[in-house]
């Protein structure tokens, strides 16, 4: 291991001044034509898929459940009265259900059990899947996460037909093989992600969850009153499966291995990854990240995040269903707002942080702090304001649009810090030299 060191040394020394000149001189290096960023775009596609098949039963469950016995229960509880347009709609849309497809007598406390059980299995699974993704690769690990969750996916309404467990089992191997994706994601970049490009690389394939829960939020309410919501299972579980072929036909784990990359960004991206730090060798330093405060700073901060993000998006349309009466049409048009405003602000934000980050106009550690800080500080505020604007709808959606908007920017603070930390790993000498 001791000659890899050696030799990668000599490779840096010898390659900095070339690395400076290259930086000025290569037309490939910046620009969305380039092979690290059509890594990026192909991962915000299943990025998309992703996020489609984890919100499909957040808007399907509205027509998934029989209303009548808890629709007298709900408006006991609604400060203002529906009006009648809303009251004659939903009660046709309820007529339209049962006749397209079946539905089921599941309370209050089993709609939540359900929608919370894409969670269960994933508590532990991100810390395995990270390091399974850096010794095997994340192409392997992120393609097998799409292709478990998408077969998955297509078998959600036979599961709903068997019985409740079986739906909560399918629900919980899915919420793992997710995890596999959204974690083992990060391992690319680590390879594949220039330090001064790291926000926008990073977000731009983030952003594709943003974009899939607006899709299947729009999209999800009109399938579900023209054909049946078992299709929202079908085609967004289909179109999982088609973003598997491609990705296991253009994605690789390395620039190295890449056989259509350019020589120059292959060199540029080489060049920029190998400053950081490296550890060396494959093992897994679990005493130092336990004591490491910065590690668990970026945990807590993501715990928080993920559960603001994900009750956010499995109860939003349910919110609109039951406090305004909106049908499942309307409720998903209503939803789809703040992931359509947090797409865009997830794109810009990353923009800005490399900005401010390669013009050495803050430190990197000053613009993850204060994205963080911005993100968390305003979403919670907004989130406090909420319970007290039941009353007006208009307010209430605007609400929802600030909070997805200022949470987003967490992904260029918190949620990246991972990415920084994560030290590389040294390579042999035939690797080096290849």
């Amino acid at each position: 291991m001791s000659t890899g060191t050696d030799v990668k040394n000599t490779e840096l020394n010898m390659s900095m001044d070339d690395n400076l000149s290259m930086t000025k001189k290569q037309p490939s290096k910046k620009g969305l034509c380039s092979t690290r960023h059509g890594l990026a775009f192909i991962l915000q596609l299943c990025n998309f898929s992703i996020s489609t098949q984890q919100m499909s039963l957040s808007i399907a469950i509205t027509a998934m459940v029989n209303h009548t016995a808890t629709s007298s229960q709900s408006n006991a509880s609604i400060e203002r009265p529906p009006t009648d347009y809303y009251q004659d709609y939903w009660n046709e849309t309820l007529k339209e259900f049962t006749a397209v497809a079946p539905t089921y007598d599941w309370s209050p406390e089993i709609q939540g059990i359900i929608l919370s059980s894409l969670s269960y299995g994933s508590l532990l699974a991100p810390i395995p899947t990270g390091y399974v993704a850096g010794v095997f690769g994340a192409k392997y690990v992120v393609g097998a996460g799409l292709l478990i969750s998408s077969v998955l996916t297509l078998f959600l309404p036979l599961g709903a037909d068997a019985g409740v467990a079986p739906f909560i089992v399918l629900r919980v191997i899915q919420g793992i093989a997710q995890v596999m994706v959204s974690t083992g994601q990060f391992s690319i970049w680590v390879k594949w992600a220039p330090p001064m490009e790291r926000s926008q690389l990073t977000t731009i394939a983030i952003s594709g969850v943003s974009l899939g829960t607006f899709v299947v939020l729009i999209a999800g309410g009109f399938l579900c009153q023209a054909i049946g919501w078992p299709y929202v299972f079908y085609i967004f579980g289909g179109i999982g499966c088609a973003c598997c072929l491609l990705w296991f036909s253009l994605v690789y784990n390395e620039p190295r291995n890449h056989p259509f990359i350019s020589s120059s960004e292959k060199s540029y991206i080489l060049h920029a990854v190998a400053q950081q730090d490296s550890l060396p060798d494959w093992s897994l330093p679990i005493k130092d990240m336990v004591k490491s405060l910065p590690l668990w700073a970026i945990v807590v901060s993501y715990f928080c995040l993920f559960w603001q993000f994900s009750t956010m998006m499995a109860y939003t349309p349910t919110y609109f269903t039951y406090v305004f009466q909106a049908n499942v049409r309307d409720s998903g048009i209503f939803s789809a707002l703040p992931p359509l405003t947090s797409y865009v602000c997830v794109i810009l934000g990353g923009l800005l942080a490399d900005f401010l980050s390669s013009r050495k106009i803050l430190r990197l550690i000053t613009v993850r702090k204060l994205f963080t800080a911005i993100g968390v500080l305003s979403s919670a505020v907004v989130l406090l304001i909420l319970p007290w604007t039941k009353s007006s709808f208009s307010t209430t959606l605007a609400l929802f649009v600030l909070c997805s908007s200022f949470s987003s920017l967490c992904n260029s603070g918190a949620l990246i810090s991972f990415v920084d930390i994560a030290p590389r790993i040294q390579r042999g000498v035939g690797e080096m030299s290849s």
